[in-house]
C-alpha cells in the first residue's frame, strides 16, 4: 500500500469534477413535474435503470421495504385520477379568495398525461418483527422508502425523465384500488415520463404559491435557536449552479 493511499484513501474511488457537477446538477434541477409530460413511452432499459437506482437506496437494518407497482393500464389510472379529483376538491376548500383561485388554477398531477405511473409501497412486515435499528423509531421503514423515491427522482432527472409525486390521494382508498395487502402501505404515487421542458424553478415558486426558504434561516448551532458563530457559514453552491 502506498503512502498516498495510507494518507488519503483509495483515490480511484473518487468522483471527478465533472461527475460531482452532474450530481449537483441533478439535485438542483430536479422538478416535481405536473403539466409538462410528453406521451413518448419510456424505454424498458431506462425504466430498469431508474428502478435499480431506487432499489439501491439506503434502508434501516437493510430491510429494503419497498415494492414498485408499474401502472400502465389507463382504466386503473383513470380510477386513481377520480380519487385525486375528489380529494383535490376537498383540499381546495381550505382556501378562500385569491389563494383559492390560485390553487384551482394549478395543475397538480399528470396521472393520465404521463406514459407511466408508479406506486412505491412500504411492506411494514419486511425483515421480521425485530429489524436492526428500528426498535425505537418504528417509522424508519417509511423513511427508507422515501430515500428510494429520492434516488429514483435524481436518476430520472439525470436520464431526462420527469417525475411528479401525487400526494393528494387517500392512502386507504389507493391501497384498496391497487389490491395491496394489509401490511403494505402506499407511500408515493408517481407520474413518470419525458417532458417538454424542466422549469427553471419549482412550479409552486414560479406560480407565486411559496418562495424557497434561505438555508441561512434554517441553521442552528449545537442547540435550537443558537446562531452559528460569525464567519462559520460561507454558503455557496456547486460551481455554475444557482
Amino acid at each position: 500500500m502506498s503512502r498516498d493511499i495510507e494518507q488519503h484513501g483509495d483515490t480511484s474511488r473518487e468522483f471527478s469534477a465533472e461527475e460531482r457537477q452532474g450530481l449537483y446538477r441533478a439535485i438542483f434541477e430536479r422538478r416535481d413535474v405536473r403539466s409538462q409530460f410528453r406521451a413518448d413511452p419510456i424505454p424498458q432499459v431506462l425504466l430498469a435503470r431508474v428502478l435499480s437506482a431506487a432499489h439501491h437506496a439506503p434502508s434501516v437494518g437493510f430491510m429494503q421495504p419497498w415494492d414498485f407497482i408499474i401502472i400502465e393500464d389507463l382504466a386503473v389510472r383513470a380510477a386513481v385520477k377520480g380519487l385525486f379529483t375528489r380529494e383535490n376538491d376537498r383540499a381546495a376548500a381550505n382556501y378562500t379568495g385569491e389563494r383559492a383561485t390560485l390553487y384551482r388554477s394549478m395543475k397538480l398531477e399528470g396521472i393520465l398525461e404521463s406514459p407511466l405511473n408508479l406506486c412505491v409501497t412500504c411492506d411494514r412486515s419486511r425483515g421480521g418483527p425485530h429489524v436492526l435499528g428500528r426498535n425505537t423509531i418504528i417509522e424508519t421503514d417509511l423513511f427508507s422508502v422515501c430515500l428510494a423515491v429520492q434516488n429514483l427522482w435524481l436518476a430520472a432527472r439525470a436520464e431526462g425523465l420527469g417525475v411528479g409525486w401525487v400526494s393528494i390521494l387517500a392512502p386507504e382508498e389507493l391501497a384498496q384500488l391497487l389490491g395491496l395487502p394489509e401490511h403494505v402501505h402506499p407511500v408515493a404515487y408517481l407520474c413518470l415520463g419525458y417532458v417538454h421542458e424542466f422549469l427553471p424553478m419549482p412550479e409552486l415558486q414560479q406560480k407565486g404559491w411559496r418562495e424557497r426558504v434561505t438555508i441561512e434561516s434554517l441553521l442552528h448551532h449545537n442547540r435550537w435557536g443558537t446562531a452559528l458563530p460569525d464567519g462559520t457559514w460561507l454558503g455557496g453552491h456547486a460551481p455554475g449552479l444557482p
